[in-house]
């Protein structure tokens, strides 16, 4: 693919992935994502103008130029949520560029992502989330991996992290505090209290845990000593909720979304949720907590003065 793309198209691309890093926090996934994505569109262009493409045809591309685009992508199987995330990131790449070069990528801009249904994220009853946590304890031979496992799960659920955020502890964050600070996307920094049973948890994994756990290295471990990989713990809630009856979607990230929707549930603030998660947008917390025309309609009615 890279073998189409001029050299001076690929510095352009490369520069404008250090300053998503730099300048905005991407992480080191996003910007894979948004390599690849950028790289797969100007391979296109390449084939499409007939040439290897360098920064000049960037300048010039028309509304015909990306419907061509769009419509290669969808013929391919690209489906229309990640056809999505492509054409926004060579949005974000175009944008940049016009800015450096001194030109209005207008075609771009102006291009309509296609619509697709947005999957609303679907957490687990009370009792389920309670059972998870009991049964990926039980997975393990080992007591220290099983007691590790618990501790993982017991965060996303207890105290709303990312399955990242989670294994990014290190050994000077045990024993937990009373409230952790914890680096999320964007490395924007949030609070958040940690609860009893969490606390607990984590102290019992670091009792049995066979490994050094110093300061400055990660908190959970896999079983020859490194860093824990987060499949295995995909995996262990996998074998969990099939023993439970869960459906598919009880994956690590939902934990997070039912300890959002619970806390909601039990007369949470939605703007201290959306701290407590760490979301830039309170639109992106009211999709996690699942919150409905009826939940919205019960707070006006207590909270409205008029109501």
């Amino acid at each position: 693919m890279s073998l189409s793309i001029s050299p001076a198209a690929r510095d352009a691309l490369q520069s404008w992935l250090e300053h998503e890093k730099a300048l905005n926090g991407a992480a080191s996934n996003t910007l894979k994502a948004y390599r690849t994505d950028v790289l797969g569109f100007l391979a296109f262009l390449s084939g499409h103008f007939g040439a290897s493409t360098g920064l000049a045809p960037l300048a010039r591309l028309s509304v015909t130029d990306m419907r061509a685009w769009m419509a290669h992508e969808r013929g391919r199987g690209v489906a229309a949520r990640s056809l999505a995330r492509s054409l926004s990131a060579v949005k974000s790449f175009c944008r940049w560029l016009g800015e450096r070069e001194g030109f209005e990528p207008t075609a771009v801009l102006s291009t309509r992502a296609p619509k697709f249904q947005k999957k609303l994220p679907r957490p687990l009853a009370e009792d389920a989330a309670r059972a998870m946590i009991d049964t990926v304890e039980l997975q393990a031979q080992k007591g220290w991996v099983a007691a590790r496992d618990a501790a993982v799960v017991t965060l996303l659920y207890g105290c709303g992290l990312r399955i990242s955020e989670a294994l990014g502890l290190t050994g000077a964050d045990a024993p937990l505090p009373d409230v952790l600070r914890i680096r999320g996307k964007g490395g924007k920094e949030r609070l958040v209290p940690v609860l009893p049973a969490a606390r607990e948890a984590v102290d019992r994994y670091t009792a049995l845990c066979p490994h050094d756990l110093p300061a400055d290295a990660p908190l959970f471990r896999g079983t020859r000593g490194g860093p824990l990989n987060p499949r295995l713990i995909s995996g262990v809630m996998e074998a969990a909720r099939m023993q439970l009856g869960l459906p598919a979607t009880a994956t690590p990230h939902a934990m997070r979304h039912s300890f959002a929707t619970h806390l909601l549930g039990a007369g949470g603030d939605l703007r201290a949720i959306q701290e407590l998660l760490g979301h830039a947008s309170l639109s992106t917390t009211q999709a996690y907590t699942a919150v409905d025309t009826a939940r919205l309609m019960e707070v006006y009615d207590k909270a409205h003065p008029k109501a």
